[in-house]
């Protein structure tokens, strides 16, 4: 018996020197190559300063009104590869990364749905991009930009909303489990190793999805991703009892489907939202 525990424990710990020695090494390989992509993947936009922090701000395009979109759960502006430079051959686009999201800044405080209208309301205001603006959002963006109207009514010409969230919408609990486990996979290097998150942005355009696919194996990006997603049901009440000026035309277009991480990677959905997009600006214009 005295053996065969001698043999147990010389297995056990030959087992956990191999995991510590494999976890060392997926971290010290994620650490290197974060430090290459940032080198790699500048921002393509401007840093703007909304009060303690910087968020990240890229417009492309010319003519009004301009065109503001809010991205997904997940995501950030690169997400729109395939809308933006389809909408800038009309009007002026600008997407931006959320606080902690992408290139922007975390600041000092947490994610808190009701505040971020105010926060991209202060960006737009110290970029100079004048309103009234069309507001697009996917998923999660759908309701930001819903409380962004709510709270911003005169700035807001339109709204494009893409698979606008409802209340009881809802994923499995290990696919929750998974996404809050995610930073800690992405320290340790697994999620880069195996594409388990950024293989999800795998069909944007190689301009967007690159980007977008080092910021998915990223743990600053989806601590705050994770964040963001743990008060879904917050965000989505708020935006469901938000009341919007009778005025302000909505468009409801489904392109990305029903998960709350859904990108918007397919070609052709890229472009059903670009043309429902660019539908409202052609309405904005028309001579009332």
């Amino acid at each position: 018996m005295g053996v065969i525990l001698a043999r147990v424990r010389r297995v056990l710990i030959t087992a956990a020197v191999i995991l510590v020695f494999l976890v060392l090494a997926g971290a010290t390989y994620q650490g290197a190559t974060t430090a290459l992509e940032r080198r790699k993947f500048p921002h393509p936009g401007r840093l703007i300063d909304v009060g303690g922090h910087q968020l990240h701000l890229y417009c492309i395009g010319e003519g009004a009104p301009t065109v503001v979109l809010e991205a997904p759960a997940t995501g950030m502006s690169a997400a729109w590869g395939w809308v933006q430079p389809d909408v800038a051959q009309v009007t002026r686009v600008c997407t931006y990364d959320r606080s902690g999201l992408g290139w922007s800044e975390a600041g000092d405080r947490g994610y808190d749905p009701a505040a971020v209208p105010a926060e991209l309301h202060a960006l737009l205001d110290q970029a100079g991009e004048a309103g009234p603006h069309v507001m697009g959002g996917e998923g999660l963006g759908a309701a930001l930009v819903t409380l962004y109207a709510a709270q911003y009514a005169p700035e807001v010409a339109a709204l494009v909303l893409v698979d606008p969230p409802s209340p009881d919408r809802s994923e499995r609990r290990s696919a929750a489990r998974f996404l809050n486990a995610s930073p800690w996979l992405a320290r340790a290097g697994l999620l880069r190793a195996t594409r388990m998150m950024s293989s999800s942005a795998s069909g944007l355009p190689q301009v967007s999805a690159r980007p977008l696919i080092a910021f998915l194996n990223r743990p600053d990006h989806l601590t705050r991703a994770a964040s963001e997603l743990s008060r879904w049901n917050e965000t989505v009440a708020l935006a469901a009892n938000a009341t919007i000026d009778p005025s302000i035309p909505v468009t409801r277009i489904e392109a990305a489907g029903p998960s709350r991480t859904a990108l918007l990677t397919d070609a052709a959905g890229g472009a059903a939202v670009a043309a429902a997009i660019k539908a409202s600006v052609a309405h904005v214009r028309a001579p009332r």
